[in-house]
């Protein structure tokens, strides 16, 4: 079917062209008094800058990078100074006036010149705001002074150290953090002539202090960002006086657009919430406040003298930070999402003009710009103004009749035929009015949509409206008022994009609380098209698993390269054996063999131990991508599978290996533990250790005393349980069955601890039974807890941390354990994995 929509009778019969005809009379001088206009506003007289806050966050990461490099990189930065120090000779030559002469008039002549100014000018708050960001800014440096003097390393110490008469001297230039601190807040170098001066004056100083090895590179930069901290931490929290258009420069912008202004009234907005006594009440028909919802801009209604009812957009330059950060957040996050350019305030506005006029190029009904003009560090857009018409969120369900809902469709697929793309479809963009009984629909603010778009962006398109219709009409009736717009092709690719990810913020929050919507819209979209993929497809580029993925094992590399000491491990490796290596890893393969007895144990069906053997094989290779314990699972599940076993009965014998594995694991440390004899009956923990493990207890115990918390353990227990009793049932019924399971996961539970034992042993060290017991369990429950690919990274840790609290093995000898243990019981075994898992492929196992 075309998507065709309906059409205004009488009141879009002569507006086929989008030519700007004249509005109202004829323009006056845009200098002309505003006296007779009539402005309802509520003006932001100070403002809180979020690019204050980024810039505050960057300063102090730039000091936290700095001092890194100080520490580790001090041959770069000991270089840089010496090459820029080889003139201080020869200028100390030249200079006719000394150094510490020119610091002492810097630091007394820039603050009284930028003081005067501002006491003459009677900005006293400015004024406060400077000194208070001054002595901030002083403070912070004595006390970061302190900080690296008493704290540092050897080696930070010196990189932020001069050499002065034989001794290492750290240099944290008081002044400069002052100076800097103040004229941040007084204000950009251009508005004022004693701030340009004082800026060219300070890096006149700062040069010269430099050069003549006054002070140390990295010491510099650090009390130049301290200053930058304080300066740009006091102007976001005090605020600085607003640039945005207001009153007569608002009302002088608008006549620069071509229109003769005779009232403006300010819609109300979540920044206009809280008004003080005597101001104004805002207030704004449904559809421009559902405008200022979705733009974020401030939106005026606007009356032209002739009568004309208006709506102006104002776009503010302070706000574009915020977008500009939202937008790379979400590009470089998500996948097929074009990464954007625009920063600056007129490329904004130039941007939503662009995507206006195509929109209404392409035959959508969106509201006509009309015109745009500059007005301080505003953008204003003239628009006209939806008649009559209500957010799609502000109608009663009767009201959404399916002849509005194909007007919905064909609104968009209009937009999609021209290859534009909305990018941010909620119920505040959608307004319906009828007119003479038919319903018209409008598609509003085009801010975040693209030209010439890409096949993700309009499938995201159809997803955010097919899931908001969902919330409001139902899953069913909302995916047959897209079938009659969209043909099948398309609505099958939409399934894989079914997820919240793909929606926006307001529409999210609806979907939190109906959040059987989208699962509803995925059976509904099967129903209709039986062959349709609703698989969510891979849309994040990282996440939180991601993130661990990365950040935890380089966590563990810097762990063990910094509590490696070479010579205690050389001292090790040469009272050990290498050999005990080579056990290790046969210990390693014998585990495999133990998994596969209790697979076969539990099995439905009757498995050769070979081909279960070679299963848990490929489990190490898979365990690449997938966290500690899922990839056996997953094999095994797919075993039975391809062997005939229903999926209900295989998941619950999967479950039953995993529960038995835990539950021989404990019996075996209770048992280790009792036979470790009176000389090591008590767990070689320390007594903090156990008091820790006591609170835990007690807190456990306390919350299932509270009914809401047990009621979740139940619910997070009793599906596991009711899958795995009927299987627990039969194979209690089969004693021998039973038996292999135990002996299976003893074997594998006894191979790892011996390893671990083994490669004790290879670096010449010793501990009890219960020890290596009670350190391989921890380092086991460590990667099983956090989802990282194999519990790479968390298990090494874990392991070395539990064999130096349990035994007291110098640090850097259990990290090389702990690294030991793991290539010779994971790493080794991967490559054999991957052969494994080719040849069960090719024989149709997998």
């Amino acid at each position: 079917m075309s998507a065709t929509p309906a059409s205004r009778a009488d009141v879009d019969a002569g507006a086929a062209a989008d030519v700007p005809a004249p509005v109202g009379d004829a323009v006056t001088d845009p200098g002309a008094p505003s006296d007779e206009v009539e402005v309802v506003d509520v003006p932001d007289v100070r403002v809180h800058h979020p690019s204050d806050l980024l810039g505050t966050v960057l300063s102090a990461l730039g000091i936290a990078l700095v001092l890194v490099l100080a520490t580790y990189a001090h041959n770069t930065t000991s270089g840089v100074a010496e090459d820029v120090q080889g003139f201080a000779t020869l200028l100390n030559r030249i200079l006719f006036v000394p150094r510490l002469g020119l610091e002492m008039f810097v630091t007394l002549a820039v603050p009284l010149a930028v003081i005067t100014e501002l006491a003459f000018r009677r900005l006293g708050r400015q004024l406060l705001e400077g000194l208070i960001a001054a002595f901030a800014a002083l403070v912070l440096n004595i006390a970061a002074l302190w900080a690296i003097e008493t704290f540092g390393s050897a080696e930070l110490i010196i990189g932020m150290s001069i050499r002065l008469r034989g001794d290492w001297v750290v240099t944290l230039p008081g002044y400069v953090a002052l100076l800097v601190g103040l004229l941040t807040v007084v204000g950009p170098r251009g508005r004022r002539r004693t701030v340009k001066w004082s800026w060219n004056l300070l890096w006149v100083a700062v040069g010269v202090l430099l050069i003549t090895a006054g002070v140390s590179l990295p010491g510099l930069v650090v009390s130049f960002l301290i200053g930058r901290v304080t300066g740009l931490g006091v102007r976001y929290l005090s605020g600085v006086l607003s640039e945005r258009a207001y009153g007569d420069s608002l009302v002088a912008g608008v006549r620069r657009a071509g229109i003769e202004p005779a009232r403006l009234l300010r819609v109300a907005d979540e920044t206009t919430g809280s008004t003080a006594d005597g101001a104004p009440e805002l207030d704004g028909d449904q559809a421009a406040r559902a405008l200022t919802r979705s733009t974020d801009h401030r939106l005026y209604e606007l009356t032209t003298r002739d009568g004309q009812e208006l709506d102006l957009v104002v776009i503010d330059g302070d706000r574009q930070v915020v977008g500009m950060l939202s937008r790379l957040w979400r590009s470089l996050r998500m996948r097929g999402i074009e990464g954007r350019s625009v920063v600056s305030l007129r490329q904004a506005a130039e941007r939503a003009a662009l995507l206006a006029y195509a929109a209404r190029a392409a035959g959508v009904r969106t509201p006509r710009l009309l015109s745009m003009a500059e007005a301080d560090d505003s953008m204003l857009l003239v628009q006209e103004r939806p008649d009559r018409a209500v957010p799609l969120g502000d109608l009663d369900p009767e009201q959404l009749t399916d002849e509005v809902l194909q007007e919905i469709w064909a609104q968009l697929q209009l937009a999609h035929d021209a290859g534009i793309a909305h990018r941010s479809l909620t119920s505040d963009v959608l307004l319906v009015e009828m007119v003479v009984g038919r319903p018209i629909v409008w598609l509003t603010s085009w801010e975040q949509g693209d030209v010439a778009s890409s096949d993700l962006a309009r499938r995201m398109d159809v997803t955010q409206l097919l899931a908001l219709l969902a919330l409001r009409v139902g899953a069913e009736r909302a995916l047959d008022s897209a079938a009659v717009v969209l043909s099948d092709e398309h609505l099958a690719a939409i399934g894989p994009l079914l997820q919240m990810i793909t929606l926006p913020r307001l529409t999210r929050d609806e979907m939190r609380a109906n959040k059987k919507v989208l699962a509803d819209l995925r059976s509904a979209l099967v129903a209709h098209l039986p062959e349709a993929d609703v698989e969510p497809q891979q849309l994040v580029r990282f996440g939180a698993r991601t993130v661990l993925t990365i950040v935890v094992p380089i966590v563990a590399i810097v762990f063990v390269v910094t509590s490696i000491n070479v010579e205690e491990i050389t001292s090790a490796l040469s009272t050990g054996d290498w050999r005990w290596t080579l056990v290790a890893f046969a210990l390693g393969l014998v585990t495999l063999v133990g998994a596969a007895l209790a697979f076969v144990a539990f099995s439905p069906v009757k498995l050769p131990l070979w081909r279960a053997t070679l299963v848990q094989t490929a489990a190490t290779f898979v365990g690449l991508a997938a966290p500690a314990g899922i990839g056996p699972a997953a094999l095994n599940l797919r075993m039975l599978t391809r062997r005939g076993v229903s999926t209900t009965l295989s998941a619950a014998t999967v479950a039953l290996v995993q529960v038995s594995q835990f539950v021989v694991t404990l019996a075996l440390l209770l048992v280790l533990s009792i036979a470790s004899g009176s000389g090591e009956s008590a767990l070689p923990i320390s007594p903090g250790v156990l008091f820790a493990i006591g609170i835990v207890a007690a807190l456990i115990a306390s919350g299932l005393l509270v009914p809401k918390v047990r009621q979740w353990v139940l619910a997070k227990i009793m599906p596991t349980l009711r899958q795995t009793w009927p299987r627990l049932i039969e194979v209690l019924g089969q004693p021998w069955r039973l038996a292999l399971a135990v002996g299976g996961n003893l074997l594998m539970t006894l191979g790892f601890i011996f390893a671990f034992d083994a490669s004790l042993a290879a670096f010449g060290q010793e501990a009890s039974l219960i020890q290596v017991a009670i350190v391989y369990l921890a380092g086991n429950t460590a990667g099983a807890l956090v989802p990282t690919p194999g519990g790479m990274g968390t298990i090494e840790l874990a392991l070395a941390g539990a064999l130096t609290t349990t035994t007291g093995i110098n640090a850097g000898i259990a990290t090389s354990v702990a690294v030991l243990f793991r290539v010779a019981t994971y790493w080794l075994r991967i490559p054999i994995g991957w052969a494994a898992m080719r040849y069960l492929q090719k024989t149709g196992e997998l």
